[in-house]
């Protein structure tokens, strides 16, 4: 071979080497497009896998106080879960009897709304809805709705197309009681494929082994962490923190009056299962507590094998709402209201009608926040749904928030709202006076009463707040008219809501448009009686606004929104005026200098209490009556101090506590904690008094031989007394009359600033 053929075959070598390289190189290039850049992407279509998508709860936020100490927070809980992805084509009947057998045997229950009980040796069925509850019959309306019955089906018909329904005919009779509960509980979760189902809730440690014990027996059924929500001082302001529940039926499936139906819950986010704020600030600041879900994906492939699980959302908590409350602060005003009721009852109420339920209520005068909401009696949070019978049929009502739904006459605590209307509107001065002899005579027929405790003659406003003074606020009264001195009161707080974040009752004043309006019933009206009903948040606002000259700011339990992680605030209250009454001259300076003379009238600790104090007593008739023409009394008080430079305003009512006088220990027991509070002495006192109780509850159990755990609730606004509390004041309607017994009340001539009582006999008289 020559030298240019050699070349040639080099050449062609070559080419061939270079096309046969080029080929392998497309080859690695498609090679690698197929495996690393796409690769995924083939193989879940080469294995056709799908991805389900499921909810992870995010926890509730807390609840904290002024201080940041834990009122309600969320604890972990464990329920069982059915996962129907997980489950495969095992017999989900058969399952379930295995589970509630487990359930069984651990004490457990499971969920189970149908409202039909077990049947009878008849094989017939009845049904378990509450005949007086409208959730009940909604949702049995609602269920055979859904099945295609008519209304008038009975419980067999119900069970009978639910055995039907769902394939349970070749079981017991209790069983398909059992198994049908549980089919209607996962048709009302939408149990699917991407929706789990929960069988059983905050279920027991033993539970939870039991069930992993079995997880090879019940593929599907898991253990899922969860948070419960739990009350670490149940005893604080329960009524008015509220309480969280289960989406009920109502709120899922809204129907309105054209038939339409929308799920306004879902639409924002929520499952049928899920928990939410139903009633106080739970309620109200549900959007700031709830957080956002997480989302966890499992990826299945066509032959039904999960490939891959993770969580592909994480789930963020909801935000801490702090409160205006200290709890310290607030457990000792619950701890002194027990305390003057005791007092009352073995001081005064010696008969059988015992003061057994009252409220009091203490405002920051700065800025309109709550400090302390205090019911007697009151309940504890953590014991609520196992207690609830026993709450409910309680004579004292402890489940009611009389704090800011009672409803009471306010008797002479009324009194200042007309000085302050008769001043400013200059129907009265500084120097201006009624003669009291005892007897108003304006009218012919109708002649009120002063008991002219203290005082008589010409009376002028100073001394006519001072002595509580009848005759002059009756003549006042009548010659401003009720429509004056009602739109002064208004705008004083009366009468109208404080602007609280939770439900309460916005009361009402007596006007000219009342059914049983009379001109003397004006005059009534003057010195807090006639129809006249107010709460005593009310009267802590009130109390409040004549302390700040007439400015009046939004009442409110919230005091900031926090981030839970990392305590950043990320909204806070500000001071919100309501309404103001400029007043004109001194009109404010003489209504408080006369409220400022009020503890001087009264015995007890207020009248030397080295801080001065402005108060108003109230003494209201209640329509029951011990004698003819002698009536029952509600002890009513407003107070606030110190009377010089306010801080605090307080609002008191005292169900059949006699003279509202004796509510005095009471305003100073008030004050004596918040000035501790204020010096951090109560803090101290509360952590030493926490360690003594541990140490009593520690000494007793060992003593017993058993160990044994209470809560922090106060049980004296449950026990104590004898007497039975009757339910508070309504609008306009008279109280039940009760059995008369002697007078729980001291004369007149035996106790200071009595607060002369309303006329005797008054045919228009509500309280």
């Amino acid at each position: 071979m020559n030298q240019n053929e050699r070349k040639t075959v080099v050449r062609r070598m070559i080419l061939l080497i270079a096309a046969a390289c080029a080929v392998m190189g497309l080859f690695v290039l498609r090679l690698i497009f197929l495996q690393l850049v796409n690769g995924d992407d083939f193989k879940a279509q080469a294995t056709n896998t799908t991805d389900y998508n499921f909810t992870v709860t995010a926890a509730r936020g807390d609840i904290v106080d002024s201080s940041g100490r834990r009122i309600a927070t969320s604890t972990t809980s464990y329920n069982v879960v059915l996962n129907k992805l997980l489950m495969g084509d095992r017999d989900l009947d058969t399952m379930l009897q295995q589970i509630v057998e487990l359930l069984r045997e651990n004490g457990e229950s499971w969920n189970d709304t149908l409202l039909i009980g077990q049947p009878d040796a008849a094989g017939h069925y009845e049904f378990t809805d509450d005949d007086t509850s409208t959730s009940d019959q909604k949702q049995l309306a609602d269920m055979k709705d859904t099945l295609g019955l008519q209304q008038y089906a009975t419980a067999d018909d119900v069970m009978e197309m639910l055995v039907e329904k769902n394939n349970l005919q070749g079981f017991s009779l209790e069983w398909q009681r059992v198994l049908a509960g549980i089919h209607y509980e996962m048709d009302r979760q939408a149990f699917s494929n991407v929706n789990n189902f929960v069988m059983a809730e905050n279920v027991s440690a033993a539970t939870v082994a039991t069930i992993k014990e079995h997880s090879l027996q019940l593929p599907g059924v898991e253990i899922v962490e969860t948070s419960a929500r739990s009350y670490e001082q149940s005893d604080i302001i329960p009524a008015v923190l509220g309480r969280v529940g289960k989406i009920t039926a109502e709120k899922w499936k809204v129907t309105d009056s054209d038939g339409n139906v929308t799920y306004p819950l879902r639409e924002k986010g929520y499952n049928m299962n899920d928990i939410l704020g139903i009633s106080g600030l739970e309620s109200a600041y549900e959007d700031e507590l709830r957080g956002k879900d997480g989302v966890e994906t499992i990826t299945r492939n066509s032959d039904g094998v999960i490939v891959d699980t993770q969580l592909t959302t994480v789930p963020e908590p909801g935000h801490t709402v702090q409160l205006t409350i200290d709890s310290n602060f607030q457990r000792a005003v619950d701890k002194a209201l027990a305390e003057n009721i005791d007092m009352i009852n073995r001081v005064y109420n010696t008969g059988d009608m015992k003061a057994a339920a009252a409220a009091a209520v203490v405002i920051d005068v700065k800025d309109g926040g709550v400090l302390a909401a205090s019911n007697y009696p009151s309940f504890d949070q953590n014991l609520y749904a196992t207690n609830y019978s026993e709450y409910s049929s309680d004579p004292g009502l402890p489940l009611f928030n009389r704090a800011l739904q009672g409803l009471y006459t306010p008797g002479s605590t009324f009194k200042p709202a007309v000085a302050v209307a008769a001043l400013d509107s200059g129907l009265i001065n500084q120097y201006s006076t009624v003669f009291c002899n005892g007897v108003y005579n304006y009218f012919k027929d109708y002649h009120p009463k002063c008991t002219r405790h203290g005082h008589s003659g010409n009376i002028d406003v100073v001394t006519a707040i001072k002595w509580s003074c009848n005759i002059f606020f009756y003549d006042v009264g009548r010659r401003l008219t009720s429509d004056v001195y009602d739109a002064y009161a208004y705008k004083l707080g009366l009468g109208q809501r404080t602007g609280v974040e939770v439900s309460e009752a916005t009361g009402r004043l007596t006007t000219k448009n009342d059914s049983n309006y009379t001109a003397s019933l004006d005059v009534q009206a003057a010195i807090g009686q006639g129809n006249t009903v107010v709460t005593p948040i009310q009267l802590a606002t009130y109390a409040a606004t004549l302390a700040n000259n007439g400015v009046r700011y939004r009442t409110h339990f919230v005091k900031a929104i926090l981030d839970t992680n990392t305590g950043e605030v990320l909204s806070e209250t500000q001071p919100e005026v309501m309404d103001v009454i400029e007043g004109t001259g001194n009109t404010f300076e003489l209504v408080r200098e006369g409220m400022k003379q009020v503890p001087s009238t009264i015995s007890g600790k207020i009248s030397s209490y080295p801080i001065a104090i402005a108060c108003k007593t109230g003494t209201p008739q209640r329509s029951e009556t011990y004698a003819p023409g002698k009536h029952y009394l509600n002890a009513m008080m407003v107070a606030y101090l110190p009377a010089d430079d306010p801080e605090i305003a307080i609002g008191i009512s005292i169900e059949y506590g006699g003279y509202g006088a004796r509510a005095g220990d009471l305003v100073v027991d008030i004050a004596n904690a918040y000035f501790a509070m204020k010096d951090g002495t109560l803090e101290k006192q509360a952590e030493e008094e926490a360690a003594q109780s541990q140490a009593d509850q520690q000494s007793t159990g060992t003593a017993n031989g058993t160990q044994t755990t209470t809560g922090t609730a106060n049980t004296a606004g449950t026990a104590g007394t004898s007497g039975t509390a009757q339910p508070t004041q309504t609008e306009p309607a008279a109280q039940p009359a009760t059995t008369e017994t002697e007078l729980p009340a001291a004369e007149p001539d035996t106790e200071d600033n009595p607060d002369a009582i309303a006329p005797e006999t008054v045919p228009q008289e509500t309280g």
